[in-house]
């Protein structure tokens, strides 16, 4: 057994060059949402989800993005509103949501 259930990674990557990346799309923040809703609901920890930044996932131009493991599924999202919708239904409830996905 796994020792956390789902294990987020999320892009966080900075371009020196100016290209587009996560980060300029607010990844950080993004990330650090997530983080905060986990722990908020009791999900984070041993046997439940872990949220990490990461960096360049190589999926710049479908970012800003995230990926989960173990089934290793992709997400895009705009806003809050798309990353509670992968809290709640993804992290919480194991329902990977379909029209996020990469």
């Amino acid at each position: 057994m796994s020792y956390y259930r789902y294990h987020v990674f999320v892009c966080t990557n900075q371009r020196e060059d100016g290209r587009e990346c996560c980060a300029s799309c607010g990844a950080d923040d993004a990330r650090a949402y997530v983080k905060d809703r986990v722990k908020a609901l009791g999900l984070a920890g041993k046997g439940g989800v872990r949220i990490n930044n990461a960096g360049c996932l190589d999926r710049c131009s479908e970012g800003p993005v995230l990926v989960v493991y173990p089934e290793e599924t992709w997400y895009t999202y705009v806003d809050r509103e798309d990353l509670d919708e992968i809290v709640d239904s993804h992290l919480a409830d194991g329902q990977p949501v379909e029209r996020l996905r990469i």
